[in-house]
């Protein structure tokens, strides 16, 4: 093969290489921006792979008509693919802030991308050939190759590379120049003789005016996104962090009389309020360190408030917190605002802080406790809900010292019976007998807890009095204890890691709310 072929057929290679890399990219920031705003996972990349493939087939149809003017029909479609990719991860989140569109504007963009990149093969395979005539077999397998091996790229790139570093906006815009500069090249350097005039001209000026567009979208980032991101919220934001494992958000306001409201979001979902929060955490805390409580675990709960309760007791003599995002820990150990609620509760010495998966953790340790804190995030996500499994459960029975008690926030019995008695089976199923109980948090409603030991008796629902508190009163818990007529126990199944129900259960009761 003379070298001006085998150059122009390595270049046509390498641009496979990239398109493919690029077409993941875009396929895997619309699966994670969704796993970020809506939750379950399993469901955003069902929708996704499922529309982009079934789009990519009739995109390799649609090609057809444009093999006689290949080269500038893929300069087209790649120009057009730069520009949506790129912008796909900011049109998507502005759907989701300001319309409440995101599901459909999500097939809508899915589909549209999956149109383009199943148009690009075909094309391509074309331009190869006029390269160097070869076999149909041997085009396709050199075409594959390069598009598989660049999949590969694209796929560790995105998690490893684009999400650390540029975030999910910018990384997206980032892969669409690229793009665009990869498609216009091959079809000007390469086949620009194919094209008349008129053609490479309008080729260069619209890849010049993708390029300007995307470009200007990275300065405008920043700022769509502060704006977005307020949209979400009733309260100003004061503290806004994307870590590689959750989108953590902190607004305050004030109030009348110089109080002030504090917030903190987890995934967009209400952790806590400043105003209601000891409720919460009184309720949670005290029953599970009633009797025994030298030695406690909290599961979560790393903003330190659950900790702040448990800090409470001088018989204490070591308390071990399991947090999987080191962020949320260090925000919980030095900012003001967490570290006046919290009252410094990260940085007494009985404290040790563990920036692991609680489920793989709880696997490797061995230590015995006398009081396990659940204090996880509601189960409506797939990462969230093998913490409300059988398995999970049985874990944590592994590490209770004789006579230790266990207590797991459940979710709400009124908005959320389901979920919240699926959670009480689950945990009864591996071995440990509850009570379960409830209490009325403003900011969230009706709030409910389990409270477990290993054995045949529930454990008493009851605080030590030498301890004083804000609200949970003898009088609170003999009610909490109690469940209305229209709120009854309900008999549900349990969770476990091969079939998650508490997330169908999750996810179908507060989407009504």
């Amino acid at each position: 093969m003379p070298p001006l072929r085998r150059a122009a057929r390595s270049a046509l290679l390498a641009v496979v290489f990239i398109c493919a890399a690029c077409g993941l990219v875009y396929e895997l920031a619309l699966v994670t921006l969704g796993s970020y705003l809506i939750g379950n996972t399993a469901t955003q990349a069902a929708i996704v792979l499922s529309v982009m493939v079934f789009a990519m087939g009739i995109g390799s149809l649609a090609a057809k008509p444009l093999q006689n003017h290949a080269a500038v029909g893929f300069a087209v479609i790649e120009l057009v693919l730069a520009l949506l990719g790129g912008l796909s991860v900011l049109i998507l989140y502005g759907a989701f802030a300001y319309m409440s569109l995101y599901t459909q504007s999500l097939i809508v963009v899915a589909f549209l991308l999956g149109l383009l990149i199943g148009a690009e093969i075909p094309l391509l395979m074309v331009m190869l050939q006029r390269i160097r005539a070869q076999s149909a077999g041997s085009a396709v397998a050199d075409l594959f190759a390069a598009d598989y091996v660049g999949a590969l790229v694209g796929g560790l790139a995105f998690p490893f590379l684009l999400l650390p570093f540029l975030g999910q906006i910018r990384g997206a815009l980032v892969v669409g120049m690229i793009n665009a500069v990869a498609g216009a090249a091959l079809v000007l350097v390469v086949f620009g003789r194919d094209l008349g005039r008129l053609q490479r001209v309008a080729v260069g000026a619209g890849s010049v005016g993708v390029i300007a567009v995307l470009v200007a979208a990275m300065f405008y980032a920043s700022t769509f996104e502060v704006n977005a991101r307020q949209a979400l919220y009733r309260d100003p934001i004061v503290l806004a962090v994307r870590t590689t494992i959750q989108d953590i958000v902190m607004t305050s306001r004030s109030l009348p009389g110089n109080g002030s409201d504090t917030r903190l979001y987890l995934n967009g979902d209400l952790q806590f309020s400043s105003v209601d929060e000891y409720r919460y955490h009184e309720a949670l805390v005290h029953p599970a360190l009633a009797e025994k409580r030298e030695r406690v675990l909290i599961l979560g709960g790393g903003d330190g408030l659950a900790l702040r309760e448990v800090l409470k007791y001088t018989d204490v003599r070591s308390v071990q917190l399991v947090e999987l995002d080191p962020r949320m820990t260090e925000l919980a150990a030095t900012d003001p605002r967490l570290t006046a609620l919290n009252r410094n509760s990260l940085a007494d010495e009985r404290v040790s802080v563990v920036n692991e998966d609680a489920f793989k953790w709880l696997r490797h340790n061995a230590e015995m406790y006398d009081a396990v804190i659940v204090d996880m995030p509601d189960p409506d996500e797939t990462a969230t809900a093998k913490l409300y499994s059988v398995e999970f459960y049985g874990l944590i029975r592994a590490h209770l010292a004789p006579g230790a008690r266990l207590v797991v926030q459940a979710g709400s019995p009124y908005f959320a019976p389901r979920s919240f008695w699926c959670i009480g089976q689950t945990i009864a199923e591996a071995g440990i007998t509850t009570e379960a109980y409830h209490v009325d948090v403003p900011s969230f409603g009706d709030w409910g807890f389990f409270l477990g030991a290993a054995g045949d008796r529930p454990p008493a629902v009851e605080v030590d009095p030498a301890i004083p508190l804000r609200f949970l009163s003898p009088e609170e818990l003999v009610a909490a204890r109690t469940f209305p007529l229209d709120r009854p126990p309900l008999r549900m199944p349990a969770s476990t890691l091969m079939q998650p129900r508490i997330l169908e259960y999750s996810q179908s009761e507060w989407s009504a709310y």
